[in-house]
């Protein structure tokens, strides 16, 4: 609709310029603003406009586009508030506010401060204002529309029906979160949620103390809260597995659920053997527990065990497995066998008294009687024992010749087990056996007495060989002195050689009496 309407009549005179005239078309999915000279007029709905004068402006708006950018939009909605608000949907923020608007089957945000205008009616829009002050949380009706949607000044959170989650603004804790789906307003604040695992009953807690006492409600609803004195430990079980083991004067949350055994260790720090059995029990995650809050001592049968608490000795250990709360003490344990032990020395050069070099081996049994009184005495039991074996091997050997060592290694034996004896005794060690197993001679040595063995053993077979034929004649002087006398004998003498003959040749022909036969053959041999 034209601004002026004129009647066309005639004039005298009178010319119109054409070009004083202007024409404006508004597209289907159009809305235009009219203004003249700056100055607003009016909403253009779709069509043609013409307009007489040079002044006549109009901005064209595609409603495709639903937000307006209108300039001096403060302005016009002061002056023409009405009017606009028709066509416009206008969403005004204070400082403590946000908004959503919904364009159609999309989601916009709008931040703190901000004056933003959306055309109405060719797309389904709506808006929503949110006060910051009363809640960042975003209502449950918008996270779920908004779900698949990422939208600024918005952060959006799932908590797995395994988890909660703390809530924090500004590095603040808020509240916890249950399983779900949350949204909150970021604009110009930091929020973050972590999130806990339920299923592990004591999870790594940020800033227990300040949950502690700042916030008692959330730990009176969802923990389990262990403050210790200063003589007391705490074991922390869940399902019958001891899952934490807490120090004096300490304090720790837990979800609820969890047990908590106290011990006072203020005058015994030993563990109950219902405590050693489940602390020792093997279990890896038991066992890093132990090892950090327990000095155990495990002591075998045919041993026994020395403990010492801050330097001090307190008691013989019996058989089995020992352990102390180490909390506020220091302990040392030292366990002994007793047992019957070896020691070997090996490996000795000593010279002889007639200056021959030898190489000793000697081994000796000992056995512990007294171990406190060795522990207190000898720094090193083993090194000592193994030093007075020398001393006593080098002075048995020192005292005697290599004949007198060859000829009887029982004095050297008798000889070190006298000293080492007299040594050993006086700090309750006693040495139950010595013995000396191998003399090893040098090369020389070793031919030289080889030499004197094949002697001496050449010199013994000659006068047993001239002891046998002195016997092998006294016995055929004595034969022949019975055949000398006994006829009868030396017959059946001379049967025996006619069998060793019989057994020499194929065949013997027999001729006359048996009697001519032996004479006959008898004087043949001869």
């Amino acid at each position: 609709m034209a601004l002026f309407n004129f009647d066309w009549v005639k004039i005298p005179k009178l010319s119109i310029n054409i070009t004083m005239w202007k024409t404006f078309y508004i597209k289907p999915n159009e809305l235009g603003i009219l203004y003249h000279r700056s100055d607003f007029k009016k909403i253009l709905q779709p069509g043609t406009y013409t307009y007489f004068g040079s002044h006549w402006q109009v901005k064209a708006y595609d409603l495709n586009v639903p937000e307006a950018k209108i300039e001096n939009l403060e302005l016009l909605l002061r002056n023409h508030g009405s009017e606009l608000e028709d066509y416009l949907l206008i969403v005004r923020t204070a400082f403590n506010q946000t908004a959503l608007v919904r364009l159609g089957q999309n989601w916009l945000s709008v931040a703190p401060n901000q004056l933003r205008a959306f055309w109405r009616g060719f797309i389904e829009v709506e808006a929503h204002v949110f006060n910051l002050e009363e809640s960042l949380e975003l209502p449950s009706e918008f996270v779920q529309q908004t779900r698949s949607l990422v939208l600024g000044g918005i952060r959006k959170f799932q908590i797995s029906e395994s988890e909660i989650g703390l809530l924090y603004v500004q590095n603040n804790f808020v509240r916890p979160l249950e399983p779900g789906e949350y949204a909150f307003w970021t604009f110009d604040r930091d929020v973050a949620v972590r999130t806990l695992s339920r299923i592990i009953p004591n999870p790594d807690f940020p800033l227990e103390d300040v949950l502690i006492q700042r916030h008692p409600d959330f730990v009176a609803a969802y923990c389990e809260v262990v403050q210790l004195l200063s003589t007391e430990v705490a074991i922390v079980r869940y399902q019958g597995k001891a899952i934490s083991i807490l120090a004096p004067s300490s304090r720790k949350l837990f979800w609820q659920g969890v047990e908590v055994e106290v011990i006072d260790i203020s005058t015994d720090a030993k563990l109950s053997p219902r405590l050693v059995a489940e602390l020792n029990s093997g279990l890896p995650e038991v066992t890093y527990l132990a090892c950090k809050s327990l000095h155990l001592c495990e002591v075998k049968a045919q041993h026994i065990g020395l403990l010492y608490i801050n330097q001090e000795f307190k008691n013989e250990l019996q058989p089995g497995v020992h352990a102390w709360w180490i909390f506020g003490r220091s302990f040392q344990t030292e366990v002994f066998d007793l047992r019957q032990q070896a020691m070997e020395v090996s490996g000795q050069d000593i010279l002889s008294k007639d200056k021959v070099p030898l190489r000793l081996n000697l081994t000796a049994g000992y056995r512990i009687l007294d171990p406190l009184r060795a522990k207190n005495a000898l720094s090193d039991i083993s090194n000592f024992l193994y030093k007075e074996l020398q001393f006593a091997l080098r002075g048995a050997v020192g005292e005697k010749t290599l004949d007198a060592l060859l000829e009887d290694k029982g004095a050297v034996d008798t000889s070190i087990s006298e000293y080492i004896r007299a040594k050993t005794a006086e700090y309750g060690i006693e040495v139950a056996s010595v013995g000396v197993k191998d003399i090893i001679l040098p090369g020389e040595i070793k031919t030289i007495l080889s030499k004197v063995v094949e002697a001496e053993k050449a010199a013994q077979a000659n006068v047993v060989r001239r002891r046998e034929e002195t016997a092998a004649t006294r016995s055929m002087l004595n034969t022949a002195k019975v055949m000398e006398d006994n006829p009868v004998a030396l017959r059946l003498k001379e049967l025996e050689v006619l069998e060793r003959i019989a057994e020499k040749i194929e065949k013997i022909q027999v001729n006359g009496s048996l009697d001519s036969i032996l004479t006959e053959l008898i004087s043949i041999n001869r």
